[in-house]
């Protein structure tokens, strides 16, 4: 079977709005990933960023990725606002303690997209917005594939589109990388749950 292109699929998207500007919830993993994002999509929709991670701990961690999210929306050109959402950390704990040992990319990590999409979906449609997304395809280390099969899915319940991305295409990971070094952006060493954090024997 052909892999599916899903920067096409974006592309493709956004080329029938035929310059329609509609809104956009984005997920957003951390400033960093999503400045390159932002980048990319404010031409074409009116974006709020969505910055729902209950996975990140401890909560200090949380706030100071928090508050690097917020002071990019002030430095990037591309305007977006932020929809405030709550630090719900049991949410993730509920089923995240009994996956503790599942490997890094595993059952664990899946289980965490799933939580924080089915989330936006949720905001978006509460909010009235047509779209939405997660940037956190533009890491080199999430797979794009499991990322669209959950983001869809999570639509589909929820009665929103979800925007098919790779958002790592197209140098899209690099450009992150470069907008982080311009803005001074914090990057975390771990991606947010502790039990990402490999363990010392």
């Amino acid at each position: 079977m052909e892999k599916r292109n899903y920067q096409r699929e974006m592309e493709e998207e956004i080329k029938a709005l035929q310059g329609r500007r509609p809104r956009l919830l984005l997920h957003s993993c951390c400033g960093p990933c999503s400045s390159a994002v932002i980048e990319r999509l404010a031409a074409h929709f009116d974006l709020t960023i969505y910055f729902y991670n209950p996975n990140i701990e401890p909560e200090e961690e949380y706030a100071h990725r928090l508050s690097e999210q917020i002071r990019l929306l002030s430095l990037l050109p591309a305007g977006a606002s932020l929809l405030p959402c709550p630090y719900d950390h049991e949410a993730f704990q509920a089923f995240a303690e009994r996956m503790a040992d599942a490997p890094e990319g595993g059952e664990r990590c899946l289980s965490c997209f799933a939580l924080r999409l089915d989330e936006t979906a949720r905001a978006a449609k509460s909010h009235g917005f047509e779209y939405f997304t997660t940037t956190l395809s533009v890491s080199p280390h999430k797979n794009a594939e499991n990322l669209n099969r959950i983001g869809r899915a999570a639509g589909e319940k929820h009665g929103v589109k979800y925007l098919m991305a790779d958002f790592k295409k197209k140098n899209g990971y690099l450009r992150s990388l470069e907008l982080s070094k311009e803005y001074d952006l914090y990057r975390q060493d771990y991606c947010g749950c502790l039990y990402s954090i490999p363990r010392k024997e």
